[in-house]
């Protein structure tokens, strides 16, 4: 007899193709109002979506890294702020899940919550921190009982509706040895705010990733999950799932965008008429053909890339410190290259693809984003060259 929690996933699968499709809907609406995306949230959250990286014992659906990659990507495909604000519930779950599988239980309780229907968020984002999670500018000071934080965190996806912010601060209270203190704040803390800067920004607006301000805010000492050096001598295997879980779903929501615009551009193009080549449509001409060629090309090369790495974390590779390299270069590969999609796609478009109606306006705008989320091409870059040069990455000056 086949397991109960295997029907469920496969009834959450069936499922949620028409959710996805009923995202897809309301994407533009969210995007031109600057709305947060709730109804696509209340319907995922009830279809199991933000179970699916949740052990089966904890009332999840127990799917690895690659599963829920895949299901990130379709959902990108259809509405990509919502599967970016989701990404930031999904890595935490699923980073603590590895670590749950592989022995380490003292974040169980995070499982605990999401399992009864709480919701997670990453605030990790700071003004003039080019280097998130591995340093901070939020400042942390060793109080009784826990630990007070006071900074200024930016891109907080899923304001509206987070129960939990995973964030981190730095303590330097010993100047040689600074700390990085990785904490969870409840919902109903006191002394934090929520600033909105999210109206009208370029793109994933429905995402509400508005600002949190810490001022004093005390954090207790359960809530609080890792204590490392800063820097990168600071990764351990939870900052390294962050990394992971957290790039490669960002790697696979602008692969889903970019496939969903090279669909567009080949419906588009048989309507295109020219009145010069003598043809029935502008997919006869070379030129568009060659640019339709390379949109192809690039979407070729990024699918396999994400998808082995995914597929390897999940089977839990050993690659040590080279998996910082694979990571970094995975995501980058992938935004990189959906940029150059989409930006190609424009000049296919033409006149019509700068117009609000067309759907791609917006799609263009989404895109762009992909190139400054973590790890931004400059950093990546370091990483992989001191990495692959063994180098000391916390060497400074850099």
């Amino acid at each position: 007899m086949e397991p109960t929690m295997e029907k469920d996933k496969k009834e959450l699968l069936i499922n949620l193709e028409g959710i996805f499709k009923s995202c897809e809907e309301r994407a533009a609406h969210y995007d031109a109002n600057n709305l947060f995306f709730q109804e696509d949230f209340e319907e995922l959250k009830g279809a199991g979506y933000l179970l699916i990286a949740v052990p089966e014992e904890f009332g999840g659906y127990g799917m690895l890294m690659d599963e829920c990659e895949t299901l990130t990507r379709k959902l990108a495909y259809h509405a990509a702020p919502t599967a970016l604000a989701l990404n930031m519930h999904i890595y935490w779950t699923g980073l603590i899940a590895d670590l749950y599988r592989q022995g380490d239980k003292s974040i169980q309780w995070v499982l605990e919550e999401a399992g009864r229907g709480k919701v997670f968020a990453a605030g990790h984002g700071e003004s003039g921190n080019d280097i998130p999670v591995l340093y901070s500018t939020c400042k942390a000071e060793k109080v009784e009982g826990g630990y007070s934080f006071t900074g200024h965190k930016m891109f907080g996806s899923l304001t509206p509706v987070w129960d939990y912010l995973g964030f981190h601060g730095q303590d330097n209270s010993d100047s040689e040895n600074p700390t990085i203190i990785h904490a969870f704040l409840p919902r109903d803390t006191q002394n934090f705010e929520i600033k909105k800067t999210w109206d009208n920004v370029m793109g994933m607006r429905a995402t509400r990733s508005d600002d949190t301000i810490l001022n004093d805010v005390m954090i207790q000492d359960k809530y609080i999950v890792r204590k490392v050096p800063a820097g990168f001598n600071g990764i351990d295997g939870f900052v390294l799932g962050i990394f992971s879980w957290a790039l490669i779903g960002f790697g696979n929501i602008y692969f889903g965008l970019a496939k969903r615009v090279v669909d567009m551009v080949l419906e588009t193009l048989h309507k295109k008429k020219s009145i010069s080549l003598g043809r029935p449509s502008m997919a006869y001409h070379p030129g568009i053909q060659r640019d339709v060629a390379d949109m192809v090309l690039e979407l070729e090369a990024i699918e396999p890339h994400l998808d082995t790495i995914a597929r390897e974390w999940s089977q839990g590779k050993a690659y040590g410190a080279a998996w910082g390299i694979k990571i970094f270069a995975a995501k980058c590969h992938a935004v990189e290259a959906a940029w150059r999609v989409v930006d190609k796609a424009m000049d296919v478009m033409g006149g019509y693809g700068i117009s609000r109606n067309s759907g791609f306006e917006r799609l263009f705008r989404d895109a762009r984003l992909g190139r400054i989320h973590p790890s931004n091409t400059y950093i990546t870059r370091e990483v992989i060259a001191k990495g692959m040069l063994g180098l000391d990455l916390d060497y400074q000056p850099r």
